[in-house]
């Protein structure tokens, strides 16, 4: 990830990407199964789906359990916004109509295999990186980059998990996660 100097106001975004050696369908399986992103990241700890639903579907919630050496621990409430098996999955961070942030994964099968992508973007309301930049607002581009490359950081690791997973590389690898 580049300096683009960016604040908080102006939504930062971050992609990534990889090629899966497995068709479509046994990626979306790994990428809209929330509850195995705790296996494959180092912040988010727990996911439970809310209202009685054990898996997504357009209006789902679920309730994520984070922690982070800096900025400790929490907890939010996703809300699926878009949902287009096996193309599309995002959800929005707290409020669906002003999110804290929005996360997707979308995928199309590419040279006998898929294309999946992670996208998220933080903002545009207020999150537990506003307090920081509060505390610090002659540093919020430096903040804004510091936790985008962090999301980069672990989006590239859950990327590389699911492909594990999807090309079935080893039973060890799946037993690692």
């Amino acid at each position: 990830m580049e300096w683009t100097g960016a604040r908080y106001a102006d939504k930062p975004t971050v992609e990534v990407h990889t090629w899966i050696a497995a068709p479509p369908g046994r990626v979306w399986a790994l990428a809209s199964d929330v509850e195995l992103m705790p296996r494959m990241s180092a912040e988010l700890r727990s996911v439970e789906w809310l209202d009685g639903r054990t898996g997504p579907a357009l209006g789902a919630r679920f309730i994520g359990r984070s922690k982070h050496e800096s900025l400790g621990e929490w907890a939010t409430t996703s809300h699926i916004v878009e949902y287009e098996p096996p193309r599309t999955i995002a959800w929005a961070v707290e409020d669906p109509l002003n999110p804290t942030a929005i996360w997707r994964f979308t995928l199309e099968p590419q040279d006998g295999g898929t294309l999946l992508r992670e996208w998220m973007q933080m903002g545009p309301a207020r999150s537990g990186l506003s307090f920081a930049i509060d505390r610090m607002p002659d540093k919020e581009q430096k903040i804004v980059f510091v936790r985008m490359r962090e999301f980069e950081t672990g989006m590239t690791g859950t990327l590389e998990a699911i492909k594990k997973l999807a090309e079935g590389t080893s039973a060890a690898s799946e037993a690692s996660l």
